[in-house]
């Protein structure tokens, strides 16, 4: 018979402190305000939650009111994947234009701004960086979110990040444990597998997370993937051997462990939802994302109801559920301790389009025109995947629309998205705006279609470069942030 040292009181409370929750809205839901005076200790922001940083500012505060030292969480990583600028596009590169410059003192300055806005928008907790290793070009999630192929490079740009980040009192919550660069399925939809060795595995994909570690960071987010060299059963986030036996024991990282969310394919399409949220606290994780899909009360209850059920069955820990909530509570404490006004010279509102133009890759061939009257932008657009989602604005075409008046932009897709946007062109010089063409054959036949017309032909590429440049001028800019455009137009002109 399992005897209970703790109150049923106490255990609940402990049950909703591991949870970090969504909710709808752009003001505080009544629910959400229960919750925190019941022991929720976090909730997460996504881009249905964002109208503007004003909006977001009196957000945090009225939830404050009912917790002051509230873990506010947020996935910005910048780049492709914002959630504060998320109807407009980013303001900073992500990290693969960052790692292309590979100035670390650069991206900590990107990533010390970054954690300035966050700050003063009140969110204290950035699930950011992404320290995957791309190993795998394919890859179609991780892609331009990662810093590179590199694992010295990652390494030293990820420590960067999380340092900067952490400068202006922001949690930096490391992902994805234990590295998500070497895999071709998106864990949103399914559970994908990464097949290395042990030596592979520690020397690249765990090389960015010891940096991270060394350099401080305050939580570290697990993937939802399957690594049989360290568990042949279980994926990361439920695996004991991975979270516990791995990240605390061999590591020796003490911070907070959060899950990637758990309503994802990879673990709620498999396991369940309670069940595998039990099976993640008790593998040795602390904090539960989840509210990207589920954002209501009810989940909230039935996951805080779960938990609680297990340790009354036996099947988790009483002891191991108090570990986590006292984590959760710990990292809250910090980040109160870290709230204090911006220094008056730390603004750096320009760093980012400083960024993204440092990290723009130029391949002429020879005796291109140079851009000077209107153009046509065919952009070429791909499914996006989940992390990236479809509300965020990207290409070229909205700044060669300002910087050439009578610029006119389309968007095709498809293996006829040639001939469409050749149509459309109807005989000016053409803009091609591509992201990662070298995952999309049809992409790769559309610019075929286009440079065969039209020789002089612009090519943008805003995902990884890794097709052969070509065109009349071939622009890489190593991301489809907003800055990142920005750059791209002005190279347009200057080619």
């Amino acid at each position: 018979m399992t005897t209970f040292t703790t109150g049923a009181g106490t255990l609940t409370r402990d049950a909703l402190a591991v949870l970090q929750p969504g909710f709808t809205g752009t003001t505080a839901p009544d629910w959400v305000r229960r919750r925190l005076a019941e022991g929720l200790v976090s909730v997460a922001l996504f881009g249905r939650n964002v109208a503007d940083a004003e909006q977001v500012t009196a957000l945090t505060a009225a939830l404050r009111a009912e917790r002051d030292d509230l873990l506010v969480a947020i996935d910005e990583e910048a780049g492709d994947v914002t959630r504060l600028e998320v109807r407009t596009g980013s303001s900073f590169p992500g990290n693969h234009a960052l790692g292309a410059v590979d100035d670390p003192a650069l991206t900590r300055r990107v990533a010390r701004e970054l954690g300035r806005r966050l700050a003063a928008c009140g969110v204290n907790l950035n699930w950011a960086p992404s320290a995957d290793v791309n190993a795998n070009p394919d890859n179609p999630v991780i892609g331009v979110r990662s810093f590179g192929h590199d694992p010295a490079l990652v390494a030293r740009h990820t420590a960067a990040y999380v340092e900067g980040l952490q400068s202006n009192g922001v949690a930096a919550c490391t992902k994805h444990f234990p590295g998500h660069g070497d895999t071709s399925v998106d864990s949103h939809h399914a559970l994908p597998q990464i097949d290395v060795d042990a030596t592979t595995l520690h020397e690249r994909e765990l090389r960015p997370f010891r940096a991270a570690i060394e350099a401080g960071t305050r939580a570290v987010m697990t993937a939802h993937i399957r690594v049989p060299v360290l568990d042949q059963d279980r994926p990361a986030t439920l695996s004991p051997r991975i979270l516990t036996g791995l990240l605390r024991d061999e590591l020796g990282y003490d911070g907070l462990i959060v899950t990637d969310g758990m309503e994802m394919g990879a673990v709620a399409g498999t396991y369940g939802l309670e069940h595998g949220v039990v099976l993640a606290i008790a593998a040795g994780a602390d904090a539960i994302c989840v509210g990207g899909g589920l954002a209501d009360e009810d989940t909230v209850l039935r996951l805080q109801d779960a938990l609680v059920t297990a340790v009354r069955s036996g099947e988790l820990s009483e002891e191991r559920l108090a570990d986590a909530a006292a984590r959760v509570r710990s990292l809250a404490a910090w980040t109160t301790g870290m709230r204090r006004p911006p220094a008056a010279d730390d603004p750096a509102p320009e760093i980012g389009l400083t960024a993204a133009r440092r990290a723009v890759t130029v391949t002429r061939a020879a005796g291109p025109a140079p851009v000077t009257d209107p153009v046509y932008v065919a952009t070429f657009s791909p499914a996006p995947n989940i992390a990236v989602g479809d509300e965020t604005p990207w290409g070229v075409g909205t700044e060669l629309e300002r910087l050439l008046p009578g610029t006119v932009t389309g968007h095709f897709t498809g293996p006829d998205a040639g001939a469409e946007a050749l149509r459309a062109a109807d005989g000016r010089r053409v803009v091609a705006v591509v992201r990662d063409e070298h995952r999309h054959p049809w992409m790769g036949a559309a610019l075929d279609t286009l440079i065969a017309a039209g020789p002089d032909t612009v090519v943008v590429e805003m995902g990884v470069p890794q097709s052969t440049p070509r065109g009349a001028v071939h622009i890489a800019t190593h991301g489809a942030a907003r800055v990142c455009g920005v750059a791209a137009a002005e190279a347009v002109l200057a080619g």
